[in-house]
């Protein structure tokens, strides 16, 4: 575009000096005046609502937007991070107003901006919405009218339509794609770029077989989460069931979307590796299919020569398999630990239904943490690694354009049949790779929030991750705003060098909502995590009565601890680069951003400089401009004033502790003759126990084992035998036995008179009472001498096992 002007004409110049000023004031972000404001909302029926709200938005440099519920408007508002003091937030007044140009009817309850900050969306339950970040002043409003589209309105938009929107999110690889999975099953991925009617790709979830009777909640999607920048992860779509099973999408691709090289080249040698050399026959087969799918996808791969130019990004052409669908992996199990197979397919651990869903990549760990609404969160990590899997027979549905290029694609993505294997941790390589299995689950902990439970629906959780710390989350729900920081990351810590046990993840209340007896007073409708590049963080909260608050976020101390190998020396340059803390900017070093034009009209070119229509245009092209840079002029002002103080602040700590560090010497030097003379006292004293060790050695019986349980329990029941029983039946015995004695040493006169004046009868029974009298007493001596036998074969064990011990 050119245009036929002179930069120095006085009419121009003139013209632009007279342009009225707003006056910028910088406030702190708490006290921004759109916040201090009062609001007329219904806050009874903004807590009550079923939908959790997130109306707070961050570009990730110097700009914050809030969607005015009220006023059904966008706020955007520049801020700066550690000016004047480095833990504080400024934020200019007053803000920019950014207005739809077309009426919302539907309620706000998310606003998301995109990758490189030109789009935000704006979406409900009934309506999606996506406002471009450019446009026009508007005087009649005060305000800048933004260019605004509605969104797959054919699906979502319409109020007779029972389809809702579950999720909305954008792509990370991607600045006009985004993915809504609804409550029709349907997982979509829409291109802003051509065509907001249909979508461009359509997967149809279909977790159980057709007819088969399962829980209702097994078949409600709930969430969805896009993988990060790990092998297959960027090509996969997490998707969450309301009875907390999680399934895996991959791969899933927006067409025109673009990777490094380095990352689709990795997965493409390990498909090589691990798949088309492996013994199995499913493996060979199912590596064919991801490295044909990843070849026409990405045909650089295969003819790197014949594309030329610079691969250092690769741009995703449109493909699908003509004769196989994706498959829907899952439900994801839990991986066994030895013979603990029930674990692997037991039910849910937590309370309620799960409500929210996040991914998050801490390394080389693969985070997936499950919110419920019984206040609980679910912790696992992938325990292998995530390959495309397709069931073949099932083709998908094409909308190709007359020379045969795909536009888009539908295809019904079903799980796989049978019983998954159960997977165990001490499986070798070749048992789990590429046989398309899904990944199992490495569990990490299960946290409880101990939130009221004052519904009976339960809690509504948000679950966010820290840009600055990955190893902290953050949940938002309505007794306020907690932080998860894991201290385990199994995968992260084997490729350390670290040995770690598990450890608990660690809970830190951040604000509370609740305030007596009455919680959730004013929940929380806006969250946000801010950092800069000098390593500080803080959290924005806005809460339903549009009041905010700002905190600062501490993350030295919550740090995993750093693991010290006393094995390997550290070289004296290692050692400077790893104490040189980053000082300078990146946004700095970048350069102003590219300025987002605003679109042209047709017959610009054939328009004057001079004309009226010329010089509105350049007027708005040199605001864009001036705006643009004056901001990186601003920063570059800031970076250099703030670059001295911070030099000095790190010279005078280098200082303080070169100080502190003489200080230890100097006392170690003055208490080193009395450790001298306590090292030699110890050194006596330890050979003087050690001569005394060497002798307590030489005595007999020290070498004697102690004996075991068994045989002690054996002991004890011999001693319990030989101390009451065996005497017990010596008495009993002895008095028997003199019975006996008196009975037949008595006179015969006395038994002749006896027996005369018994009866015939009597004297039966009296036979037979001797009779029995006589073998009792045969008995006892048989008891009596099996229990002599028996003790003796005891004592001569244990007098030969003490003989062997010495």
């Amino acid at each position: 575009m050119r245009f036929n002007f002179d930069l120095q004409d006085p009419n121009l110049t003139q013209r632009r000096s007279v342009t009225p000023k707003e006056e910028v004031e910088w406030v702190p972000l708490q006290n921004h005046p759109i916040f201090s404001s009062s609001t007329t909302e219904d806050h009874a029926s903004a807590s009550a609502t079923s939908s959790p709200r997130n109306l707070v938005a961050w570009d990730g440099a110097t700009r914050l937007y809030f969607w005015d519920s009220n006023k059904h408007c966008l706020h955007r508002i520049s801020i700066r991070l550690g000016e004047p003091q480095p833990t504080s937030v400024l934020a200019s007044s007053p803000s920019k107003v950014l207005q739809a140009d077309v009426q919302l009817n539907f309620v706000v309850h998310k606003i998301s901006i995109n990758r490189n900050g030109s789009a935000i969306l704006l979406a409900g339950s009934d309506g999606l919405c996506v406002m471009y970040l450019y446009g026009r002043n508007s005087n009649e409003e005060n305000a800048i009218i933004c260019r605004t589209v509605t969104v797959g309105s054919q699906l979502y938009s319409n109020g007779s339509n029972a389809i809702r929107m579950l999720q909305v999110s954008w792509h990370p690889y991607s600045d006009t794609h985004m993915g809504i999975l609804s409550s029709d099953s349907v997982f979509r991925l829409f291109d802003l770029s051509s065509d907001l009617l249909l979508p461009e790709q359509e997967y149809y979830l279909q977790p159980v077989e057709p007819g088969r009777s399962r829980n209702v909640t097994s078949i409600c999607p709930v969430d969805f989460s896009f993988g990060g920048a790990h092998l297959w992860d960027r090509f996969s779509v997490f998707v969450l069931y309301t009875d907390g099973s999680l399934y895996i999408l991959c791969p899933v691709v927006p067409f025109g979307s673009f990777y490094k090289w380095e990352s689709i080249l990795e997965i493409y040698s390990d498909a090589h590796t691990f798949g088309l050399k492996s013994a199995n026959s499913t493996a060979v087969s199912n590596s064919n299919l991801a490295i044909s799918w990843l070849e026409a996808t990405f045909p650089e791969l295969a003819n790197p020569e014949a594309e030329g130019g610079d691969l250092s990004m690769l741009r995703a052409h449109p493909y699908a398999l003509f004769d196989a669908s994706i498959s829907l992996q899952g439900p994801l199990r839990k991986v066994c630990h030895g013979g603990d197979e029930n674990l692997a397919v037991q039910g849910a651990e937590c309370e309620g239904r799960a409500v929210s869903f996040l991914y998050n990549l801490v390394s080389k760990d693969s985070i997936l943490v499950t919110a419920w609404s019984g206040g609980q969160l679910q912790i696992d990590a992938l325990a292998d690694e995530i390959q495309p899997v397709w069931n073949l027979d099932s083709p998908p549905r094409l909308r190709v354009d007359p020379n045969d290029q795909v536009l888009g694609l539908a295809m019904i993505c079903e799980s796989i049949e049978g019983e998954l294997p159960i997977v165990k941790l001490d499986q070798p390589l070749d048992h789990t790779f590429w046989l398309g299995h899904p990944p199992p689950l490495l569990r990490l902990a299960i946290v409880d929030l101990a939130l009221p439970r004052e519904t009976d629906s339960g809690s509504l959780i948000m679950l966010f991750a820290d840009p600055l710390m990955p190893e902290r989350l953050f949940s938002l729900h309505e007794g306020g705003i907690d932080s998860i920081v894991l201290h385990f990351l199994p995968f992260t810590n084997q490729t350390r060098g670290k040995d770690e046990t598990m450890r608990t993840p660690s809970v830190h209340p951040i604000l509370s909502t609740c305030q007596g007896e009455n919680p959730v007073q004013s929940p929380l409708c806006g969250f946000v995590s801010l950092s800069d590049s000098f390593g500080y963080s803080w959290i924005v909260g806005v809460t339903v009565c549009q009041e905010c608050v700002v905190l600062e976020m501490k993350t030295w101390n919550l740090l995993l601890p750093m693991h010290v190998d006393m094995d390997k020396s550290i070289s004296l340059q290692e050692q400077k680069e790893r104490d040189i803390p980053d000082i300078i900017s990146k946004e700095l070093l970048l350069g102003p951003k590219a300025i987002l034009l605003p679109q042209a009209q047709p017959n610009l070119r054939s328009v004057a400089a001079d004309s009226i229509e010329g010089r509105q245009t350049l007027h708005q092209y040199f605001k864009l401009f001036h705006e643009n840079y004056v901001e990186y002029a601003h920063k570059v002002h800031f970076e250099i004033k703030h670059h001295g103080p911070q030099l000095k602040r790190i010279i005078d700590d280098q200082h303080a502790r070169l100080v502190g560090a003489q200080r230890k010497l100097q006392k170690v030097e003055d208490k080193q003759s009395s450790l001298e003379e306590r090292i030699d006292r110890a050194t006596q004293l330890h050979n003087f126990l050690e001569q005394r060790l060497q002798r307590l050695r030489s005595l007999p019986g020290v070498h004697k084992k102690p004996l075991s349980r068994a045989e002690r329990e054996f002991k004890s029941e011999l001693e319990h035998f030989s101390g009451v029983e065996l005497d017990a039946l010596h008495s009993s015995i002895d008095a028997l036995a003199a019975r006996l004695r008196r009975h037949t040493q008595s006179p015969k006169g006395n038994l002749s008179n006896q027996q005369r004046q018994m009866s015939g009868k009597k004297n039966l029974a009296h036979d037979v009472h001797i009779s029995q009298l006589k073998s009792s007493l045969e008995k006892l001596s048989l008891v009596n001498s099996e229990n002599s036998k028996r003790v003796k074969i005891v004592e001569s064990a244990l007098k030969s096992q003490e003989s062997s011990r010495f």
